[in-house]
């Protein structure tokens, strides 16, 4: 039975509505889509600038980065899972009109946000330290050094990442995808004056390197939580917080749920984040060299798996509130339509990496070792995009829809017994190189993309109840 028509769940408790909203879906898809692909954009491009700052001091500074950033990228991605139940719960609760039920979903997200950043931040800073270098033992002491200065300023903010990170799925979830598009736009503008001041030394500052990065991207992160935070505490918020922070009270049946939701949604990122993590170590014993050009290819790559990610924000959310609606064909409807625009935009960036790849690579790099290392993995990574645009969006569709579970199962298949057997494989043989490790990863797409196809054509998915 349909999750919005059980007469004993919490939704229906609290009152339905449904809303006729089967036509106009491509323009739908793309209203949200493309605020939440800039959205996404902007996220990456805090990093993409210190990438492109560093790049201009020395290839230790830019090889540094692939590990310091990697694992910011990696911690906040576990550790924000329950943004997963924020959408799911959320978004259906705002497609079935109840909007106090939606403030007590974002509530509960948000104070657990804070308490688990406030834990991962310091268990992170005292790991880090002790760790690194048995996790990177080929990257060198200068590149571990940079490493430990750029985490020891990032790492103290990560409670108010996790709150971005939440405050921004609860926008989503009503539908709203352009208030955390502005706030990332000025969040950039204030990361790029600061990084380019302090790492370079320029208007009298000191010239600090990486550390300038670090405290460009820690105060970029501030910035984007505390305006998110003031949207959903405006009175014209589609989420009444204010309402819900007087009360100051968590409801338990909304957070079981909201556990529910996200503890395969945890699994999954864990999974998928590690196994990227160790990836990247296995990327690092190639050498420095490797590891910089394996930064260039990601920084170029980004636009796509993060445009698949707008595209899957605006299939989740929609995916949500139909079901809360009460209307599954309409939740497939634009699933469907979301994962066919992404599969175009993607295809159409891939044809672009296969046909001028150091073109795209020379703003990162102007290293020709690093850059010849890094061209043949972007023509593979090339072949991987229509894949991967179809594996994301309806990864996140699922993840709105609740089925959680079903999405953490996929993901589990295609790092052990995919991508990490093939990367290995190629680390292990010098004729593969870094373009190896991107074979393995456009095959794990591949299976991916199978794989939640499967899913979507079966359709329980549309009957989960989170």
């Amino acid at each position: 039975m349909p999750a919005a028509a059980a007469p004993t769940s919490l939704f229906a408790q609290r009152g339905l509505a449904t809303r006729a909203t089967t036509s106009g879906v491509p323009l739908e898809v793309w209203r949200l889509a493309w605020p939440a692909i800039a959205h996404t954009l902007l996220l990456t491009a805090v990093f993409a600038v210190d990438r492109l700052v560093l790049g201009r001091t020395d290839t230790t500074a830019l090889a540094s980065l692939q590990i310091s950033s990697v694992l910011v990228w990696t911690i906040t991605s576990i550790f924000t899972a329950f943004s997963a139940g924020t959408l799911a719960l959320a978004g259906r609760a705002f497609g079935a009109g109840d909007r106090t039920l939606a403030a007590d979903v974002v509530g509960a997200s948000l104070a657990l946000a804070l308490g688990v950043g406030a834990l991962v931040a310091v268990s992170t800073l005292v790991a880090t330290r002790l760790t690194l270098p048995w996790l990177f033992p080929h990257a060198g002491d200068a590149v571990l050094v940079d490493v430990a200065r750029y985490l020891e300023l990032v790492l103290p903010v990560l409670p108010l990442a996790f709150v971005e990170a939440i405050a921004a799925s609860a926008l989503h979830a009503a539908g709203d995808t352009r208030t955390p598009l502005v706030a990332a736009a000025a969040s950039n503008a204030i990361n790029l004056l600061l990084s380019c001041v302090l790492v370079f030394g320029l208007l009298g500052a000191p010239a600090l390197g990486v550390r300038g990065a670090a405290i460009g991207a820690a105060a970029a992160m501030t910035v984007q939580a505390i305006a998110l935070v003031r949207a959903l505490l405006s009175p014209s918020s589609a989420i009444p917080l204010g309402p819900w922070l007087r009360r100051a009270r968590v409801d338990r049946d909304v957070l079981g749920r909201l556990v529910r939701v996200s503890l395969p949604a945890f699994g999954d990122k864990l999974v998928y984040a590690g196994g990227y993590l160790a990836f990247i170590m296995l990327v690092a014993t190639l050498g420095p060299v490797a590891m910089a050009a394996n930064q260039a290819v990601v920084s170029v790559e980004a636009i796509c798996f993060l445009s698949a990610e707008g595209f899957g924000v605006a299939a989740g959310a929609l995916a949500a509130q139909r079901l809360g609606a009460g209307q599954p064909s309409a939740a497939e409807q634009t699933t469907r339509v979301a994962i066919t625009m992404a599969v175009c935009a993607l295809t159409a960036f891939g044809l672009l990496f296969a046909a001028a790849p150091r073109a795209l690579l020379s703003p990162f790099t102007s290293d020709q070792a690093v850059l010849g290392a890094a061209t043949a993995s972007l023509v593979m990574a090339a072949l991987a995009q229509p894949f991967m645009a179809y594996a994301t969006v309806t990864r996140m569709a699922l993840r709105g829809a609740g089925a959680t579970s079903s999405v953490l199962w996929v993901t589990v298949a295609g790092t052990l017994f995919v991508r990490m057997p093939v990367a290995l494989v190629a680390c292990l043989d010098a004729r593969w190189g870094l373009a190896g490790v991107w074979l393995a990863s456009t095959l794990d797409w591949v299976f991916q993309a199978i794989a939640f196809g499967v899913l979507l054509r079966r359709g329980r998915w549309k009957s989960a109840s989170p």
